[in-house]
């Protein structure tokens, strides 16, 4: 039987991932990344990329975190090998601290983490506004250059791109047998999703050298990232705001939150301002749907809607989409093989 030929919608981290890991899973099938819009022009080019989850209400939290303790694994290894300086990736350890003590006193993934512990007094002294916190050891992806090296380690697999606005599926029928769907925010109007909606994130990337370890204020509005070159000032979460230009007044106010937390960012050079629209849904959509028009058959698998928190899962997505895009080409070799009976 020929190679089946599956296309990947979005190119972002999401994207990028779920094309690696079927790449991985599927070996015998042809893969093409089809998408408007490529690295340093995307979303996942604007994020962080600090792994800390955010919650997804409709997911249950074994799901959640399964996705995360994979994605930590991948980048952990990553971050100790020779290929973690080009991929953007390391350790960095810091503080998650709360103006009140949080509910829930262990957060689901603190034991996937390393080194989760509860902040001390001599260390909240630095916080004089805050009354308890959390202090531990992440990883942070660079983003630009993480994209730039799953790029690389999809064209080494023979994995084409092309810049390409799908405005609809039905537009890769009869030339792709599989078409997995990384739209994110774009899947608003490409599959009509009307539970998708954009969370404008605007955030500052700064140069601050002296600042070695991140600061997250516990409502996860404000939050001091550093990263191999420069350090990310956060942030803001506007929900359905479509808006991509930044807003002057929103940078003093995230430049200004920062610095009542780490008052030597004052002192930061070179402030470039970023906006991104996060693609936000109750739960990821990850999941196998078979359309049909005129009953001709397309089938989709769908991995988007990861919100704020694409970075922490998206390793863990990306190999649940590949087990998905797996299904699909065992369901369409049986029907094949059927048909020669």
């Amino acid at each position: 039987m020929a190679a089946l030929k599956v296309a990947v919608v979005g190119a972002g981290v999401i994207g990028l991932s779920t094309a690696l890991c079927i790449m991985e899973t599927c070996p015998n099938c042809s893969v093409t990344i089809l998408s408007e819009q490529f690295s340093p022009n995307t979303t996942s080019d604007v994020a962080a990329g600090m792994l800390i989850p955010h919650t997804y209400p409709d997911t249950p939290i074994h799901v959640q975190k399964q996705w995360f303790k994979e994605t930590f694994t991948y980048l952990f290894a990553i971050s100790n090998s020779a290929e973690a300086s080009e991929a953007g990736i390391h350790l960095v350890s810091g503080w998650q601290v709360f103006k009140n003590t949080p509910k829930e006193e262990l957060p689901f993934w603190s034991d996937v983490v390393l080194g989760f512990r509860p902040m001390s007094k001599a260390e909240l002294q630095k916080f004089p506004q805050h009354q308890s916190g959390q202090a531990f050891t992440t990883l942070k992806c660079d983003c630009p250059p993480y994209l730039l090296w799953l790029e690389k380690r999809l064209k080494a697999a023979g994995v084409q791109m092309y810049t390409r606005k799908v405005a609809d599926l039905w537009e890769l029928h009869g030339k792709y047998d599989i078409i997995v769907n990384c739209a994110g925010i774009g899947a608003h109007q490409l599959v009509g999703d009307k539970k998708l909606l954009p969370i404008r994130g605007q955030v500052l990337k700064v140069h601050a050298p002296w600042v070695k370890n991140f600061i997250r204020d516990g409502d996860g509005l404000t939050y001091i990232y550093p990263g191999i070159h420069r350090i990310t000032l956060g942030g803001t979460r506007e929900k359905e705001n479509w808006t991509l230009s930044p807003d002057p007044g929103t940078t003093k106010d995230i430049f200004d939150r920062c610095c009542s937390l780490e008052p030597s960012l004052w002192g930061a050079q070179d402030i470039q301002v970023k906006v991104g629209l996060r693609p936000s849904r109750q739960c990821v959509r990850l999941q196998r749907e078979v359309l049909s028009q005129g009953g001709v058959k397309l089938l989709v698998v769908h991995n988007y809607g990861h919100g704020a928190g694409g970075f922490s899962v998206h390793r863990g997505t990306a190999k649940e989409a590949a087990g998905l895009v797996g299904e699909c080409i065992a369901a369409l070799q049986g029907s094949s093989s059927k048909a020669k009976l």
